[in-house]
């Protein structure tokens, strides 16, 4: 059997991108597409603005604290879907076997390629100079012989970057890997790994499996096998959608009781929407909560009966947030969502997505 050849695309600064490339007084200045205000969040950031420390998912307040200069530029979701679908009929020139992570990225299997081009880079060469030729955006491309190290290659030299991770290559290139590079790894997982000596890939790969499942559970077998650079998952040409989700950020921190009812009602309505409107189906519900300093705590709760209405919806949320102490933790946002264990591959890497009532996107 062959190698296979797997291309990560992923779009460098995606929604700024496209209002820098739509507006050229925006063109080289920092900017935050999102809200500015006490309340307000960044959705996404150009280069410029990178360049400050701001980030997405940061509060407006620390980012203009962090870069005075940045612009803020509402969000168009519509526009960022049809330049998404341009870029996706670009891909599809090469391949259908496609998929989509976000509006912004994608993996592409090219093993057996329409064009019938040998060579994987030749492919993403060619994409990259399309994408900018036809769209006016510039994509970074990653490239292997499985999703783990393609994704990470596409993140190598960003931005505008092309980088190759050859089977020769990926025990030495994964050896000097930070643990936080690694997919599934995120700051929790991070802090727990360096108390126990593990801060690249050469140390993660020292260690047995045993090991790994007795401090990651489940988790532990995707860590193991990615410090070796295994990684069998196919790319899925049909997404799946794994759960159904709303948050919403409030505009004033809330801690009594009557107030955050009123709220989980409110969010528990937009929930039931979604789930009517994609006819989704789960019996899983998880209620998020972030507080005033940005915490954040997630409660689940599992029924046998599936989840689409206020009566079996409601009383559930009540019942985490009873859960919860907030009587003096103040709370900026509430969130929920329904999923359903029984279509979820238990690989320790979650995947949920959640959608921002506030926002008109996120990145």
């Amino acid at each position: 059997m062959s190698e296979r050849k797997i291309i990560h695309i992923d779009m460098d600064a995606f929604y700024a991108s496209v209002e820098q490339r739509d507006n050229p007084e925006l063109r080289g200045r920092p900017i935050a597409v999102g809200h500015p205000g006490e309340r307000g969040v960044v959705s996404a950031a150009s280069y410029e603005a990178r360049k400050y420390g701001v980030r997405s998912a940061m509060s407006s307040l620390k980012a203009l604290r962090m870069c005075p200069e940045l612009v803020f530029v509402p969000g168009r979701m519509e526009v960022y879907k049809e330049v998404s679908d341009q870029i996706h009929k670009i891909f599809h020139d090469y391949t259908d076997i496609i998929e989509p992570l976000a509006l912004d990225e994608a993996f592409l299997d090219v093993t057996d390629n329409k064009p019938v081009i040998p060579l994987a880079i030749d492919i993403a060469r060619q994409i990259k100079q399309r994408i900018r030729e036809e769209v006016g955006l510039v994509a970074s491309a990653g490239i292997s012989y499985n999703k783990f190290l393609a994704k990470i290659a596409s993140d190598y030299r960003k931005p505008d970057g092309l980088c190759t991770i050859h089977p020769t290559q990926a025990l030495d290139f994964i050896g000097k890997l930070p643990i936080e590079s690694f997919w599934g790894v995120g700051p929790v997982t991070a802090k727990r790994m360096h108390a126990l000596g593990i801060h690249n890939g050469k140390e993660l790969r020292a260690w047995s499996l045993n090991g790994l499942i007795r401090e990651f559970g489940k988790a532990g077998q995707l860590y193991y096998d990615f410090s070796r650079g295994i990684d069998m998952r196919p790319v899925e040409a049909v997404h799946v959608r794994k759960s159904i989700g709303c948050e919403q950020t409030l505009e004033h921190d809330i801690h009594t009781h009557s107030a955050v009812i009123i709220e989980l009602y409110h969010t528990a309505e937009e929930l039931i929407r979604r789930l009517k409107e994609k006819a989704f189906r789960g019996n899983t519900l998880t209620l998020k909560i972030k507080f005033h300093d940005f915490t954040q705590v997630t409660r689940s709760i599992t029924q046998e009966k599936e989840l689409t209405s206020m009566k079996t919806i409601l009383p559930l949320a009540k019942k985490l947030l009873s859960e919860v102490e907030y009587s003096n933790h103040p709370i900026r946002l509430i969130g929920l969502s329904v999923s359903n264990p029984k279509d979820e591959e238990n690989t320790g890497i979650p995947h949920s997505t959640w959608e921002q009532l506030t926002l008109e996107f996120g990145e």
